[in-house]
């Protein structure tokens, strides 16, 4: 599978694009602030429905339009497939394959799977727990449909429940009640998902990191959840009074994290910079194989300025990872085309270094 053309339109600094793309490399240079990034950006929002950041729709708008739309020709299994994201301010965004419209996300989401290495990555180790419950949720939703769907209904049923804990004298016990009896499906469904990727991305992502590091450190991941201590259903009568009393729900799903490690200590207070760099690398490499073993075939891979803060050493290792297993179509960016040029060279097939100033991208 590989994305053979790009046409964006309003989207971000880009008024209009039309990029023919090579099947194997993509390289994008330029200073910052000139749209790299935001090509990468159009890719990801293409495959998954969504800013990589989380960030809202109506801020993806180039400044003083009211729309963008991301056009996409895919290559996949032999078929070729024209998708197209639209957003209209104020309006719900629309996804198109062949001209039919998909009625939900979750229909659309996987089909083309993608992975993104940026350096707001970072947010994973040094940010609270949110960052790693989207990272577990974006790779589960291109994995498994029907995860997507037990996600939005959880999330849904939490707000409401939410909303009717806020309620002060005008509580309800029985609308609470009939709440609770819903979330416990949607809740193990997660579970038991998160759980499961975690236990088979953890001696992915220990190889990809003694590859990258050189084996100078052990690294594990440890999946943490309410739910380790029982039933979903038990535990909410346990939390009501806690709940009552700060308005929210104290257990949950919502709540499960990530615990990073290296050498049996927390990653965010005792890597380097280039530790930290190459233990990001290895999460999404290893995020990557994950997804393509599931899948039966290589999601897009996007790099964007991976390469600062490696020393070289780390460089030479991770080409040597990108080079030997086989990882499909590649984009990446970097501000210095000095240091791109040597990583492209080091391809065999074919590449299409592209030169990005003021919204403008030019093939070089």
């Amino acid at each position: 599978m590989h994305l053979e053309q790009l046409k964006l339109n309003q989207f971000k600094n880009y008024e209009s694009l039309n990029l023919a793309l090579s099947p194997r490399l993509n390289a994008f240079t330029g200073l910052n602030g000139m749209g790299k990034t935001n090509v990468l950006d159009a890719v990801h929002f293409l495959c998954m429905g969504r800013n990589h950041t989380g960030l809202n729709d109506r801020n993806l708008i180039r400044h003083g339009e009211d729309f963008f739309r991301i056009e996409g020709k895919f290559e996949n299994d032999g078929d070729h497939d024209t998708v197209v994201a639209k957003y209209m301010r104020g309006q719900r965004k629309t996804f198109e394959r062949n001209g039919s419209a998909y009625e939900r996300l979750s229909d659309f989401v996987g089909r083309y799977p993608v992975v993104m290495i940026a350096p707001d990555d970072v947010a994973l180790v040094q940010e609270g727990s949110e960052d790693r419950r989207r990272f577990l949720d974006v790779t589960l939703a291109q994995m498994f449909p029907d995860y997507l769907q037990a996600l939005s209904l959880y999330n849904g049923l939490l707000k409401q429940r939410n909303a009717l804990l806020k309620q002060g004298g005008h509580f309800e016990p029985l609308l609470l009640e009939a709440t609770d009896r819903q979330m416990p499906l949607p809740a193990h469904d997660i579970y038991e998902r998160r759980k499961a990727f975690v236990a088979a991305l953890e001696p992915v992502f220990q190889g990809l990191y003694a590859v990258i590091s050189g084996d100078k450190e052990q690294v594990s991941m440890r999946y943490q959840s309410d739910l380790d201590e029982g039933r979903f259903e038990d535990l909410l009568p346990r939390a009501f009074d806690k709940d009552r009393l700060l308005q929210r729900s104290t257990c949950g799903v919502h709540r499960d994290d990530l615990v990073l490690e290296m050498d049996g200590q927390p990653v965010k207070k005792f890597a380097s910079q280039g530790q930290l760099k190459s233990f990001l690398l290895a999460l999404r490499l290893a995020q990557y194989e994950v997804l393509r073993e599931e899948k039966g075939k290589a999601p897009l891979l996007l790099l964007d300025d991976i390469f600062d803060k490696l020393d070289a050493v780390r460089v030479r290792h991770l080409l040597g990872l990108l080079l030997e297993r086989g990882y499909g179509q590649l984009f990446i960016t970097d501000t210095q085309r000095e240091r791109l040029e040597p990583i492209v060279a080091s391809f065999t097939g074919d590449y299409g270094i592209f030169d990005v100033e003021n919204g403008q991208v030019k093939l070089s």
